[in-house]
Order: structure tokens, then sequence, then C-alpha cells
């Protein structure tokens, strides 16, 4: 009787174990999908080599950081990112046939052409030079962003660091070619140094996002920081530096400041000036470890709201309040039904955000959002988050964030894009032109040959009160390996609507660390290519030939000039225009509605180029735009267009006028 009566009392929890575990591999051959090669069919990439500056293979090359003596057993922990890669109109020839690198091997910023630019958009490739500003070997280039900080037509970039405050390189208006000697580096935060050394805060920026955040017509600024300021990659540093003081809700990072921008100048010295507003994100959602933040205007007022994803804490959705001159913002939480798990309320969750995306997955209208997490299998296993818009409108959206409540179901695994692995940086994109969009996703940690997942695993067990003395935390030096061999991901859709992972098809599957990801049409074809950059590896380009590609509609959205000397893309460098930042379109054709952005930057450590592209599919007739921008000025406009596929160039001022492509 005492036997039976044992049998029958673990018969609950060994049935649990086995719906568990049957849901388990259900779930993970969902993910796998049987039909996988016969949607990869679709799609073809051809990976082709990246030119680099002349000597930059004799470079010394490392695969771990030097860093305080308190990091010292995590090196390799700390040295997991600062890889990335953009893509852009670096030329004003109207193609986005440019590239910036961070190579975390160098600790270099690259710009070069991409391995599909033509003749007339080649340049030698080059190092980019901060000085006559100070940055010593305490400080590492962690993110390079394309831009227009001056309004003069030409495009500048923005480096962020480990150590210090972001730079601007701003581009002199009598160059000719991209080259070092043609930008000019100015602190994006000024500090005063009487001894050439750098002096000002120590910022450690993994995220940065760019827009107009207030509606005045002019870019401006999120910095996320990760580490608070200190001396994290300073071999002799003060044992100044913490960890997470929480493996769900850390508060202890060093957070999102606003940097809004004030005035600008061109010429030959060009200027662009930013003041911070400490006020503009509440105090509570600006404190987290934030490895990315991304914008879209969803209520459409030609706002950006923000998405911050924060790793070990709350992801934040930021409401947009602002006005000329004043940034402000203000949170939207989900709402929790019975059925709900408490993680998968936006706002609420516990898992650790790595990258989002916002993009239109079902032709809705509406902008939904994707989300890396740590789904990795017997490890961290979370979800990664599909937040899908569930407003029947801008306006119900609008009246839901202004009450404080953010109208989002999260849908992952409904979709088969719950679970990848150790993710990083995510982009969706149609690379097919089909009127889907695919997801692409960064993948992998730390590499070398000893599996230390237990002891990860044991961390996380541990308490709270332990965790932000880097001293308690398990041993990660090199030749340890925590998810080393993940792969990038490509979701792309299969017939029954959900995503399947096809990178092993597509030869995209290389088990090396990657983080960011950039994609462009870079070669004013409609063919959406991508590039990678991998962490302590080589970054990757790989060129798009699909046999399918259908037909596609490309905007390239720009406002007039601010610098009265550009006169277009034949004066050196200055394109057609200034970048319309927040514009947004919703392109109509008889298989419905699709909306899209100009996106000035957004996600983890990679960043698309600017145009606003839609997928056509089989489709050739002409598409029914409408257009929102706000003009230099801060004034909001509005109007329909009709237009044919292919790739067009629009003046938007009061009104929206075709301009020619070169």
């Amino acid at each position: 009787m005492a036997y039976s009566q044992r049998i029958r009392r673990l018969v609950p929890g060994l049935v649990t174990v086995l719906i568990a575990a049957t849901l388990f591999f259900a779930t993970r051959e969902s993910v796998a999908a049987p039909d996988g090669t016969k949607v990869a069919a679709a799609y073809r990439f051809k990976e082709m080599p990246i030119a680099m500056p002349p000597g930059y293979d004799k470079l010394p090359k490392r695969t771990v950081r030097e860093v305080n003596p308190a990091y010292e057993k995590i090196r390799s922990w700390i040295s997991s990112v600062g890889a990335s890669i953009a893509i852009n109109d670096v030329t004003g020839n109207g193609r986005a046939s440019g590239m910036c690198i961070v190579d975390t091997r160098t600790d270099q910023v690259t710009v070069t052409y991409t391995p599909t630019a033509r003749k007339a958009d080649r340049f030698t490739p080059f190092l980019l030079d901060a000085a006559p500003l100070p940055v010593d070997n305490t400080m590492a280039p962690t993110g390079c962003t394309f831009g227009d900080f001056n309004a003069d037509a030409r495009m500048d970039i923005l480096v962020s660091y480990w150590g210090r405050t972001p730079i601007l390189f701003l581009a002199r208006s009598d160059a000719r070619t991209p080259s070092n000697s043609a930008y000019v580096p100015r602190e994006l935060v000024p500090f005063q140094s009487r001894d050439g050394k750098y002096h000002g805060p120590r910022w450690n920026t993994d995220a940065v996002h760019v827009s107009d955040l207030d509606g005045d017509g002019h870019p401006d600024i999120v910095i996320g920081n990760y580490f608070p300021d200190s001396d994290v990659l300073d071999p002799h540093g003060l044992k100044n530096v913490v960890m997470n003081d929480s493996l769900s809700r850390s508060e202890n990072a060093g957070g999102d400041r606003v940097l809004r921008w004030t005035s600008a100048t061109s010429g030959t010295e060009p200027t662009a000036h930013y003041t911070e507003d400490s006020k503009a994100i509440p105090y509570d959602a600006a404190t987290g470890w934030t490895l990315a933040i991304a914008g879209a205007d969803l209520t459409g007022d030609v706002l950006p709201e923000l998405y911050i994803a924060n790793d070990f804490g709350h992801d934040h959705l930021l409401y947009n309040r602002s006005r000329p001159g004043q940034i402000r913002f203000t949170e939207a939480v989900g709402e929790r039904t019975p059925s709900t798990p408490k993680s998968f309320v936006l706002g609420k969750g516990s898992f650790k955000g790595m990258g989002v995306d916002f993009g239109d997955l079902d032709r809705t209208g509406r902008f939904d959002m994707v989300v890396s997490n740590i789904t990795a299998a017997w490890g961290l296993e979370e979800s990664n988050f599909v937040w899908k818009n569930r407003t029947s409108d801008e306006a119900e959206m609008e009246r839901k964030l202004a009450d404080g409540v953010a109208p989002f179901t999260q849908e992952a695994r409904e979709y088969g894009l719950a679970w990848t692995g150790w993710n990083w940086d995510v982009k969706m994109g149609d690379f097919r032109n089909s009127g889907n969009q695919d997801v692409v996703q960064t993948d992998g940690f730390v590499k070398g040959e000893i599996d230390r997942w237990p002891w990860l695993q044991e961390m996380a067990m541990a308490n709270d009160l332990l965790l932000s003395n880097p001293a308690m935390w398990p041993n990660v030096q090199p030749g340890d390996d925590i998810a080393g061999d993940d792969k990038l991901a490509f979701y792309a859709r299969t017939d029954d609507g959900t995503f399947a992972n096809i990178s092993e098809q597509l030869g995209l599957a290389v088990p090396t660390p990657t983080r960011a990801l950039a994609t462009g049409d870079t070669t004013g074809t409609g063919a959406l290519d991508l590039a990678v950059a991998r962490q302590w590896g080589q970054p990757a380009f790989y060129c798009n030939t699909s046999p399918e590609l259908g037909n596609h509609l490309t905007l390239n959205l720009v406002r007039p000039s601010e610098d009265p000397a550009a006169k277009g893309s034949d004066d050196g460098l200055s394109g057609a225009g200034t970048p319309a930042y927040n514009a947004t379109v919703r392109a109509t054709t008889p298989d419905g509605t699709e909306i899209a952005q100009l996106d000035g930057g957004s996600g983890h450590s990679g960043f698309r180029s600017f145009e606003v592209r839609f997928g056509l599919g089989s489709y050739d007739g002409p598409v029914n735009l409408d257009i929102r921008w706000r003009d230099a000025d801060g004034n909001v406009h509005q109007q329909e267009r009709r237009l044919d596929p292919g790739t067009h160039t629009l003046m938007l001022t009061g009104d929206a006028q075709e301009v020619p492509s070169t």
C-alpha cells in the first residue's frame, strides 16, 4: 500500500515533466520547420569580401580586452560586445553603398564601400581617427551610426565608446571623396581639457538611437549606457566597477540619456550642438542596463515612441509627449490577463532585452515590435518577444498610451520566433520583395572550448544581493564557452504564416558569435543586402541574389539642405537633401496596406540605411501612398501620392515633390 501511494504521489510530477518535455520538443521541432528547404529555395545570398583600409590585415588582432582588475576573472564576459556595422549613402550619390564597421579585434572604426558599390561610389577605405580629440587605450569604440547632424545634406558619423562620451564626425563642405580628412571630429558632450587628456564622463555606451524626438525638424540622440560611469577598460583603474544588482530588475546601470539638438553649422569646419534633457525619460525607466533602443511613430503625430531593451531587467515603452525644445516621455505598460505570464507583460518582463526592431509583420498598417532575449536551450531559456499591435487605429493607440497602457500582446511562439539562442541585434526586412517581412537575428555569446553553462546556471540561482559584486560571478575567461557556436538566424515566412529559420540552407549559419546587422539597397535595384558584424571575427557582407525577387517601391525621403552652399549630388559629398527623420509612409495595393518609416538609427549596434521600402510581389501597378512628415520648422504635413514601382526620391517641404534620381 505504501508503495502504491508513493507511485500515485509521483504521477502528477511525472505527467508535468512529460508534458513539458513534449511541448519542448514539439516547439523546438516547429522552429526547425520541415518545409525550411522549400521556403529557402526562393532566397539566395552571395558572400562578398569587404574592402578594408590598406595595411589593415597587418594590424595586431586581439580576442579579449584588457579590463579593470575587478573584472579580470570575467574578462571574456566584459569583452562580449562592441562589434558594430551600418550601411548608408556616404558619397551623396543616392545609393546606400557605404559602410562603417567597428571591429573589436583592432578597436578601429573603418569606413568603406559595400562590395556591390559601382565604380563611381568607391573610394580608398580608411580608419576614422578622432585626433586631436583624446582617445586612449582605456576606451574602445562600440558603435558607428550614420546621420546628417547639421542638416547640410552630407552624411556624418556618430561613434560611441566605452570609456568616454560619443564623438561626431561631421563631413566638410569642401570634401570631394570620403577620407579621414573629410570629417571634423566634434565632442557630442563638450568638456574642458588643459592637458590634452580626456576628463569627461566615463560613459559605457551599447545602444544609440537617432530621430527627431521633439518635432523641431532636427535629429536628437538617445544614448543607452550599460555599465555606470566607471573605469571598465582601464587595467590600472580604480575598482569602481559593479555588475547588475539583480537578474530580473537591475536598475544600477549607466542608463539612458537624451541629447536634444540645439544648433549646427556647415562649411569646412562644421559643428553640431546638443544639450542633455535630463527630464526627458522618467527616472525609473532610465536606469537600466541598456543594450538596444528603437523608435517609431505609433500614434500618427510624426513623433517617435521609444522602446528601450534592458539586460537583466524591465524593458520600457515610452509614449512621446514632446514639443519643440522640450523632450518628454511617459511610460506605458501592458495589461496582464489570467493567462499571461508576468514576463509577457510589456514593461514588466524579467528577460534579457538585447535587440529590438519596429516593423509591420502582417501588413496591418500598424507597427509591431520584435525583441531579442536569451533563449538558449537547456541554458537560460526565456523567449524572444513579438509584441503585436492590437489597436484598431492610431487614435486608439494614442488614447491607450496616454492612459499609460501599452496595447501589445506577446506572440513569439505563435509566429515561430520564440527560441533562437543567445540573441542580440534583430532586423526586419523584405529580402524577397514578396510583401512579407523576414526577421534576421544575431546570436552567440563567448566562444571557447570549455562549456561554462553549469556555472552560469548556478549564478542564475544566486541571491540578488551578491550579484553586483564582480567577485561573486563565475569565471568567464579565454578558453571558456557560453553559447559560442550559436549561429546567425534568418527567419522567413512559411505557407502557414509562421516563420522558419533557414540560415543553414542559405549558408549564413557560421558558428561565430554575431552582434550587429545592417541592411540596405546597396545597388539601387530593389534588392535588400545584408551586412553582419561579428564579435572577435571579421565582418561579412551578403549580396542578395534571390532568384524570385518581386517588384518593389523604394523611397528616398529628404528635406532641403540647410546649407546654402550645398548644390546637390554633384557637390562633393552632398546628396539630394537631408534625411526626413521620422517620416512614415503607408503603401496600399490590392494586397493590403503596409506601414514603413525612415529609420534614423535603431537596434543594438547595427543600423539600416535610410530607404523606405515596400515589397510588392508580382504586383506592378501604381501604389497609393499616405506620407507624413515634419518640415525643417517642425510643421506636420500629410499627403497622398500615387507612384509606380521602382525607386523614387521625394523632396518633402510643404508638399512631396519627386526629384530626379542619380
